[in-house]
């Protein structure tokens, strides 16, 4: 069973949140707080594995609330409920597993509910979410489902089997803070994840890698280090 804490400072939000959840058979104990300081009072003597937080609470946001509980050392799974698509980017920066926007649709939880009862089923760390908007949607995808970033001025286009993504974050930045997750830079333009990548193929006069389907230029500053570790993990170049 999954024990929740929903965090609202307006009671009919708590009680409705409450009410969805418990309709799910896999919820276990739900824990009600209705300012910050509370939610945080609760997570202190009870065992939680999820916490549904609003974000905007006097005193005490919910971002406040899941900086604080992500500096534990078995933080729960944090799912923002909100009717502010402009906070998105911060939840994505404190790894939030989901983003769910007011009004509340009891399918668009149940699948808040699914990532929740896998992550705890697996006992692995969580994918990192990213948070991106699509149509006027924001929704959130796994990292690890990201083939390729290509870079737009100041934007980072995510390239994922379903669709394209684009983000207001540089690739430079990207490239800093997805290294250890396997993303390495091949050209000013492309950043790939090397999971996914299909074959290196080496000519006269340029080198290019397959990844998803698309062939992406490497550049001659990168291609050392790119062939280096391609090679490492066991992709041989093609003539």
């Amino acid at each position: 069973m999954i024990n929740v804490l929903v965090a609202d400072d307006e009671l009919p939000a708590v009680e409705e949140l409450a009410f969805l959840l418990g309709r799910d058979a896999r919820i276990g104990a739900i824990h009600r707080a209705s300012s910050g300081a509370e939610a945080l009072r609760t997570l202190e003597r009870e065992s939680v594995d999820a916490v549904f937080l609003d974000i905007h609470m006097p005193a005490l946001s919910g971002l406040d609330i899941a900086r604080a509980i992500s500096r534990s050392s078995n933080p729960p799974a944090v799912v923002f409920v909100t009717a502010d698509e402009d906070c998105a980017l911060e939840a994505f920066d404190l790894a939030a597993i989901d983003y769910l926007l007011k009004p509340l649709r009891a399918e668009r939880l149940a699948r808040s509910v699914d990532r929740i009862s896998e992550l705890l089923k697996d006992g692995t760390p969580a994918p990192e979410m990213i948070t991106v908007e699509l149509g006027g949607t924001t929704r959130m995808i796994r990292r690890d489902d990201i083939s390729y970033v290509q870079a737009q001025g100041d934007y980072a286009r995510l390239h994922t089997a379903e669709a394209s993504y684009l983000i207001r974050v540089p690739l430079s930045d990207l490239e800093q803070q997805w290294a250890e997750a396997g993303f390495i830079r091949i050209h000013r333009s492309y950043l790939i994840a090397l999971n996914h990548v299909g074959h290196l193929k080496l000519a006269a006069a340029r080198a290019s890698v397959t990844v998803a389907g698309a062939e992406l230029p490497i550049s001659r500053r990168h291609l050392p280090s790119v062939r280096d570790k391609l090679q490492a993990t066991r992709i041989r170049p093609q003539g």
